[in-house]
C-alpha cells in the first residue's frame, strides 16, 4: 500500500485506521508505505501513531510532488502487488478486491475508474473541476492513452514487476504522473484493466487548478520523452 502525503496530519490517521482494519480482516501479510512529501505539519508523527508495525515512513525532505512520492513508494515496496491510494481514501479500501480480481485474470495493472457506466460517484466534484477533468481525459485519450476513460483516479494496483517496469523510467513528478506511468506500461505491452469503483470527492483536495493546468503541458512532455527514447532501457 503506497500513500503519498503532504500536510495530511488530519486526514491520514482515519485513512490508516480504515486500511488496517480492512487488511487485518483480509488475513494476508501487508505493508503500508507513507511517503511524506516535505510536510510542514505533523504528518510524519501522526502516520507513525496510526500506522502500526506494518508502516514504513519515507520522507522526501522537501516537497517533490505526488508523482515523485508514488514512484519512490512503488519502487521501495516489497509486496507482490502494490496499491496506490490517496490520503483521503476517496475510493474506499473495500474496492481493493475488485482490482485484485483483474490481476488474478491475467492483467498486470488495474486502475480504478469513475467514468464507466458501473462506477458510483457518491460525492461529486464542483462542476468546473468535473468539466476540466473530462476535458483532460479526452486529451489523454487523443494524445497518449486511447481507450482509457479515467487515468486520474488515485486508486491503482500493480504487480511488482509491472510497478518496476512502469515507474523506473518515469520522469514526471506532478499531477500527470499517472498518465506517464500508464503510457510507459502500455508501451511495454503490459495489460491494463479499467475497473469501475465507488468514489467520493473530498472538498479538501490538494490539487489546485494551477497544478491541474500544468498537466495539459505534461501530455506534450510525455510524447516528447517518448520520441527522444527517454523511456527505453530501464
Amino acid at each position: 500500500m503506497i500513500i503519498p502525503a503532504y500536510n495530511e496530519a488530519k486526514r491520514l490517521p482515519p485513512t490508516l485506521g480504515a486500511i488496517r482494519r480492512f487488511l487485518d480482516g483480509w488475513g494476508r501479510p501487508y505493508e503500508i508505505l507513507v511517503i511524506d512529501d516535505g510536510s510542514t505539519d505533523d504528518t510524519a508523527a501522526r502516520a507513525r501513531e496510526a500506522g502500526g508495525r506494518a508502516l514504513t515512513l519515507l520522507a522526501n525532505g522537501r516537497n517533490r510532488g505526488k508523482g515523485h512520492s508514488v514512484r519512490r513508494g512503488m519502487l521501495a515496496a516489497t509486496g507482490e502487488v502494490r496499491l496506490m491510494t490517496d490520503a483521503d481514501l476517496s475510493t474506499p479500501i473495500e474496492e481493493f478486491p475488485r482490482l485484485l480480481s483483474r490481476l488474478d485474470d491475467g492483467h498486470e495493472i488495474a486502475i480504478g475508474s469513475r467514468a464507466l457506466p458501473e462506477s458510483r460517484v457518491e460525492v461529486r466534484q464542483p462542476w468546473y473541476r468535473e468539466s476540466l477533468g473530462r476535458f483532460f481525459n479526452l486529451l489523454v485519450r487523443l494524445v497518449a492513452l486511447p481507450g482509457l476513460h479515467d487515468t486520474q483516479c488515485g486508486f491503482k494496483l500493480f504487480t511488482a514487476a509491472a510497478a518496476r517496469q512502469a515507474f523506473a523510467p518515469a520522469r514526471l513528478d506532478g499531477f500527470s504522473f499517472d498518465v506517464e506511468t500508464l503510457f510507459i506500461a502500455r508501451r511495454r505491452g503490459l495489460k491494463i484493466a479499467e475497473v469501475p469503483v465507488t468514489w467520493r470527492n473530498d472538498a479538501a483536495t490538494r490539487v489546485g487548478l494551477a497544478r491541474g493546468g500544468q498537466a495539459f503541458l505534461d501530455l506534450l512532455r510525455i510524447r516528447a520523452n517518448d520520441l527522444a527514447g527517454r523511456y527505453e532501457g530501464l
